[in-house]
């Protein structure tokens, strides 16, 4: 018999946990702003559908509001940091173009909130993770 070699999952190049989530959010760039959703968000980046096309290493600005929850309130936190257009997409039949942006510049602060997030969703189980 010959022993099988183990085989990675998968090809995943991502080294932070991201929660599949509708967060509102407004990007800003030279070309004026865009309000839309993530469908999903991580402490390095976030991915939407965008009803124009940002052509890739578009600097933006971005504006997320994140619904946090303490002792069953929850209130809402807005991040602002900046982001970069790393992959844009048509969506075939569709007016919208899939952006993965990366936040190229955060504040440590909101990237740990932002992380704290990902795992509270996790842990509630009130969204999917990839």
């Amino acid at each position: 018999m010959v022993p099988h070699a183990s085989l990675p999952l998968s090809h995943e190049k991502r080294r932070h946990l991201r929660v599949e989530h509708n967060i509102p959010v407004k990007i800003s760039s030279d070309h004026g702003d865009i309000l839309t959703e993530t469908k999903n968000l991580s402490c390095s980046g976030a991915f939407c559908r965008v009803s124009q096309r940002l052509e890739p290493m578009t600097r933006l600005k971005i504006h997320l509001l994140l619904p946090l929850r303490k002792s069953n309130k929850v209130s809402t936190k807005k991040i602002t940091c900046q982001g970069v257009v790393v992959r844009t997409q048509a969506v075939s039949g569709q007016d919208y173009f899939d952006t993965a942006i990366f936040f190229s510049d955060i504040a440590p602060k909101d990237s740990r909130t932002i992380s704290e997030f990902v795992e509270s969703m996790m842990e509630n189980k009130n969204g999917k993770f990839n």
